[in-house]
């Protein structure tokens, strides 16, 4: 039970399934706009109110005139009655055009915090969150409701202006309609709630659909994003693959272009259901109020006054069903940033224990009664493991692909947890612990490394804000590799990655093995881990690196995963996995004493140098 629950919360199905609804979406942007920029608050009422009152001197300013005309008023008095409206429509309307050309400087910083939030979340997040499908289409969808300045993020304070203009215009209009007649107010409120309902349901069609159009934009931008890596440059034109990715970005494009056009149809289908509606609705309001005017109820000034504000009212109750549409779709998409903000994680991180890293502490780690499975796996990668890193042991682990060495690697950093059994720190299990906190005990080199976009100084200290120079450039003197550098014009201020920078270094692979070694040596962590993060290297150069990292390892708990089985022929111990258990555990020379699969494996690697000298893997 506790297995299938945790794999539960651990892969796919690591979500929060709560729904957020309009009023919590509002409130959460305005918790957001408190905290980062609150004038926008006080800039969107006011530029509602300010719509309102332009529309309402819109609406008097011709019935009063045409009032001037009937009641014979002087000229002067007729100038004064244009000048006043003139003067004031041009003066709000100038004050609308300032605001909402400058809103958007109020809103950004607004949107880039709940960026920022996002990718904070991506990159502290659990290893199985980070790694889980569902996880990255739920950041797919929100980079989506937060990239540009129309997206829900950012635009929605326009819709939140517009609503609260309609609602005001709304109410002022009703008040003045009521001294017409109650059956203009009734067939209008009618037809909007049915247009209202009906665009509801079209306006949820993207919504209810967006994990597809996630799942294919996610596959459309694989296959686009291959075929511009430049590592991938070279096996595209050995193996002739340049067809195969043009036909498969071809493909998902046709799948883009068929989803999108299946979604503008039921755009199409709802404006042509609300350009019905607004048509019968406005027909049966102004055919009512021409018979009042006939019937001589009006004079010509209020007929012209009701007649505007029938159309005034209208607009305003279109305003509000297409402003609450609009936040509702606006929502939808809110929904999906907090859904990934807010998504379950399996490990304590703040929540849990703190644990301090002191120099001079042992550690000792250890698996009991491990069972692990990847889920959609036959069968489980290890079954009941039991396995103790003793303070300051050299451990080789070593086994066939698939034997689950890198696996084992994850478990002891914590990236994963077991689906049963523990990993206990000292007799702790790690689950109690600030899981950030235990991952401070090591420093890993592994098969897939990184050399980010920066300066060589910069990827041995971390990116640490205040480096210690003196210690990287010790760091990088025991990888032997201070040399190199410091005869390089920017010395440790060189760029890495050519992709960023055009003036980057290109290190070779053992320039680059030297480098993470320094990396891992400057955090001075107490265990180290190295996960084959030379299978790219020839034999001997692995077989130098490992001696290196013998060196620099005295005192720490260390252990080394290498295919190679001469390269770890110092560890104290060495265990060869297989059948998701230990299979063999002992010194080189015990293994080979025993002479089992350790044995007759590293005789065969043995002819195979000898037979071959100097030949790569």
């Amino acid at each position: 039970m506790e297995r299938r629950l945790f794999r539960k919360v651990r892969h796919e199905k690591t979500r929060n399934n709560v729904k957020y609804g309009m009023l919590s979406n509002s409130l959460f942007m305005v918790k957001e706009a408190l905290g980062t920029n609150s004038v926008v608050l006080a800039v969107t009422l006011f530029q509602a109110l300010l719509a309102v009152a332009i529309s309402l001197m819109e609406l008097y300013v011709a019935p009063t005139i045409l009032g001037n005309l009937e009641r014979h008023d002087a000229l002067g008095t007729m100038i004064g009655s244009i000048g006043f409206f003139a003067l004031g429509i041009m003066g709000l309307q100038g004050l609308s055009a300032y605001l909402e050309n400058n809103q958007i400087f109020m809103r950004i910083p607004i949107r880039l915090s709940i960026i920022s939030k996002m990718w904070r979340k991506a990159g502290t997040c659990s290893y199985p969150v980070r790694e889980s499908q569902d996880f990255i289409r739920s950041f797919t969808k929100a980079t989506d409701a937060s990239i540009g300045n129309d997206s829900a993020a950012e635009y929605i304070w326009s819709t939140f202006a517009g609503l609260l203009q309609n609602l005001v215009g709304f109410c002022i209009y009703l008040y003045l309609l009521t001294h017409a007649d109650p059956v203009i107010i009734i067939v209008t409120l009618a037809a909007a709630v049915i247009s209202y309902l009906a665009s509801s349901y079209f306006n949820g069609w993207g919504y209810r659909h967006r994990q597809e159009e996630a799942e294919i934009k996610n596959r459309f931008f694989y296959f686009r994003g291959r075929a511009r890596d430049r590592q991938l440059a070279k096996d595209v034109r050995i193996f002739g693959i340049g067809g195969w990715l043009r036909e498969m970005q071809d493909k998902n494009m046709r799948m883009l272009q068929d989803f999108y056009l299946r979604r503008e149809r039921v755009c199409l289908l709802a404006d042509f259901t609300d350009v019905a509606l607004s048509f019968l609705r406005n027909g049966i309001a102004y055919a009512w109020l021409l018979y009042l005017a006939v019937q001589g109820s009006f004079s010509a000034s209020e007929f012209l006054f009701y007649f505007t504000a029938v159309s005034g009212f209208t607009a305003w109750i279109t305003g509000i069903m297409d402003s609450v549409s609009r936040l509702r779709k606006q929502s939808l998409d809110l929904s999906c940033i907090r859904e990934m903000l807010d998504y379950e994680e399996p490990f304590l991180f703040e929540k849990g224990k703190a644990l301090e890293v002191m120099p001079g502490t042992e550690y000792t780690i250890e698996l009991k009664d491990v069972t692990f499975r990847y889920p959609g796996a036959e069968k489980e990668t290890f079954f009941h493991l039991n396995l103790t890193l003793h303070p300051g042991e050299k451990l080789a682990v070593v086994g066939a692909n698939g034997a689950g060495k890198t696996t084992l690697v994850r478990l002891l950093c914590g990236l994963y947890d077991p689906d049963e059994g523990e990993v206990l720190l000292n007799g702790v299990n790690i689950k109690e612990y600030n899981r950030r906190d235990y991952y401070q005990l090591f420093s890993a080199v592994f098969q897939e490394f990184s050399l980010l976009a920066g300066e060589i100084g910069e990827n041995v200290a971390c990116f640490e804000q205040e480096t210690d120079s003196y210690r990287m450039r010790d760091c990088m003197e025991k990888a032997g590799l201070a040399g190199k550098v410091e005869a390089l014009p920017e010395g440790y201020g060189t760029h890495l990655v050519k992709e960023v920078y055009d003036d980057a270094v290109e290190l070779s692979g053992g320039e680059q093995q030297r480098l993470v070694m320094a990396r891992l040596l400057y955090k001075d962590s107490p265990v180290m881990i190295l996960d084959e993060p030379t299978a790219a290297l020839d034999a001997i150069a692995e077989s130098d690196i490992y001696r290196k990292y013998h060196e620099l390892s005295r005192g720490k708990s260390s252990v080394f995963i290498s295919h190679r089985l001469a390269s770890t022929r110092f560890c104290d111990r060495i265990i060869l996995l297989r059948d998701g258990k230990v299979a063999e555990e002992g010194t080189h020379e015990e293994l080979m004493t025993l002479g089992k699969s350790y044995a007759e494996l590293f005789r065969i690697q043995s002819r195979y140098y000898v037979d071959r000298p100097g030949e790569n893997e």
